[in-house]
């Protein structure tokens, strides 16, 4: 497995642990639509969450949250509206962003709630 793949997925495990012991109840993990996929799905105080994971070994050029484009939020809505219609779902919807930042020894968490809305086409 690449480097960068071998963080993405500690970045992903990390942000599971980070997000159950906030009281997150965990519904689906790499969830495919159209070959990609959504990182994390859980619910929430009645709100299901969407989360993307971003995992970086350094913010020097980047913040991870910066590396969400248009195009990715415009995934992230569609592959959502395909699994709440599949599941059937009836809560409210809200799209969270973890960023986890490789810095020396250990890794720094950061949860962006309600990071972005869902644009309107």
């Amino acid at each position: 497995m690449a480097k960068h793949n071998e963080l993405g997925k500690l970045g992903e495990d990390l942000a599971v642990k980070y997000l159950e012991e906030k009281g997150f109840n965990l519904l689906d993990r790499n969830w495919i639509y159209q070959k990609k996929e959504l990182d994390i799905i859980a619910l929430k105080d009645d709100c299901l969450v969407v989360v993307e994971v971003k995992s970086r070994s350094t913010d020097y050029f980047e913040h991870p949250t910066d590396a969400i484009s248009l195009s990715k939020i415009k995934f992230i809505v569609r592959a959502t509206q395909a699994y709440v219609d599949l599941r059937e779902i009836k809560q409210e919807v809200r799209f969270d962003v973890v960023s986890v930042i490789k810095r020396e020894e250990k890794f720094v968490i950061e949860h962006i709630e309600d990071a972005f809305i869902a644009p309107v086409d």
